[in-house]
């Protein structure tokens, strides 16, 4: 009796698994089949002034994500905030622009998004040179944890969809985070389409990774906020952002940089 138990749940488990992806899909199909809340239409054109610059079928691709997207992750109010559409909505619209052209694709490691009212403060601690530990005290405005996680302030992410042209948008910077921490730890290198992609995207990141440290070392202006200096996952994240919002200053200073980003993503904000 054990052993056929054990062989009816080891049968169960097996036909869970490649059942699964194929229910995911069906479901997922349902959803995007929905229309698109009138309400929700609203948000997009008040909270997301880049949303009129995409192309007909970019916009279209969008509103289905963003309907996954909702309908699959949790979205949890800190420090007494109370969740509402506009807030889900407006983190949807700016992490799902990450994905578009990536059908079927959603964050799979993300599980919640964790919303502050406004900066919020994080406690840890670090070692020096010397072995000795120091107690760190940050105020961020987001947070991209490796668990299945982000963490957002809502009046960041307000500010950086307000100005889709300055460069800076926290949504975009900490879900290009998630996308690198897909394999594990983050190191500025997302997974790729091919393994033989990565020589030239390690070339191309490692030179321009560089040249931002010596710029921040110096202080000289930079395209790049000089936090993207502080290690290649930050890099990744601050360029990201730059390529959404900047990205005929970054076809122009760094042609080489914009063509890899466009490859990752695959997309051309040139074109919108």
């Amino acid at each position: 009796m054990a052993i056929l138990i054990t062989l009816l749940l080891g049968a169960a488990i097996i036909a869970f698994t490649l059942l699964w992806p194929h229910w995911r899909r069906y479901q997922r199909q349902k959803i995007m089949a929905q229309p698109f809340k009138a309400a929700w239409r609203d948000i997009l054109k008040q909270r997301l002034p880049y949303f009129r610059a995409l192309p007909a079928d970019l916009q279209l691709q969008l509103k289905k994500h963003i309907q996954v997207f909702i309908a699959e992750k949790q979205f949890i109010g800190c420090d007494g905030l109370t969740v509402t559409d506009e807030m889900r909505v407006t983190i949807a619209a700016q992490a799902c622009l990450l994905l578009l052209n990536r059908p079927d694709y959603y964050y799979p490691k993300l599980k919640q998004i964790l919303l502050y009212p406004s900066a919020f403060v994080v406690h840890g601690s670090s070692a020096d040179a010397a072995g000795v530990m120091h107690e760190q005290r940050r105020v961020l405005s987001g947070e991209s944890w490796g668990q299945g996680k982000v963490v957002l302030s809502w009046a960041d992410t307000l500010d950086g969809a307000a100005n889709p042209t300055d460069g800076r948008n926290v949504v975009i910077h900490e879900f290009a985070h998630q996308l690198d921490q897909e394999k594990g730890v983050a190191n500025g290198a997302p997974l790729l389409a091919r393994s033989s992609d990565y020589q030239q995207w390690s070339g191309v990141m490692a030179a321009e990774f560089a040249a931002l440290q010596q710029q921040a070392a110096l202080r000289q202006t930079s395209l790049f906020d000089h936090y993207g200096a502080t290690n290649p996952a930050e890099f990744f994240a601050v360029i990201s952002e730059v390529f959404f919002e900047q990205p005929d200053a970054l076809a122009q200073q760094h042609p080489g940089l914009y063509q890899q980003l466009s490859q990752f993503y695959r997309l051309n904000p040139l074109s919108w």
